[in-house]
């Protein structure tokens, strides 16, 4: 069984990579009285979660002024606890808090019975719950946008990323590198 966590109100949240453009690896990371989790993520779910954060950020009214966190840098070691499957999140208006909640992926294996329906019945599914401020989750904006910016550049005639020794180009027929 994989571990579950729940940050009511975590002193640390943020976003990082561990490895250099190419092979980078995403991680959330959350952490509380020195106790820190990170989980794996994709780009592609730092930068969905970034950007719907900041969409439901802009739909607010505007809060009280609050403390921004000092840092973002990842916490070393960066061990994964798990890897992130599905995310969500909702806004809870009573204690002014963006509540997000991920999901371990668990894959199935083959001749599995399919997974049961029930929603309250999390198994060996690991879980992980945080209790985000807005100003919290206004520097993971920033902070996600700055991370997954940082990556390689996009060839200019496919879009796809340029490694250092070139890519195979599907705009040139893969004929040359660029």
């Amino acid at each position: 069984m994989s571990g579950s966590f729940e940050f009511v109100d975590p002193d640390h949240f943020t976003t990082g990579t561990v490895g250099p453009p190419g092979e980078r690896v995403f991680y959330l990371q959350a952490g509380s009285e020195g106790h820190v989790v990170s989980l794996r993520m994709e780009k592609a779910q730092v930068a969905a979660l970034a950007q719907y954060l900041a969409q439901l950020l802009a739909d607010l009214p505007a809060p009280e002024p609050e403390e921004v966190p000092a840092t973002l840098d990842l916490v070393e070691p960066v061990v994964a606890e798990w890897v992130v499957g599905q995310l969500g999140v909702v806004f809870d208006d009573n204690r002014d808090r963006m509540l997000l909640r991920a999901e371990e992926m668990v894959l199935e294996e083959e001749g599995d019975d399919p997974p049961a329906l029930d929603p309250l019945d999390e198994g060996e599914q690991g879980i992980a719950r945080f209790a985000l401020t807005r100003a919290q989750v206004a520097a993971f904006v920033v902070r996600a946008a700055t991370v997954v910016s940082a990556g390689r550049p996009p060839c200019p005639l496919c879009g796809r990323p340029l490694d250092p020794d070139g890519h195979m180009c599907t705009k040139t027929n893969g004929h040359r590198e660029r």
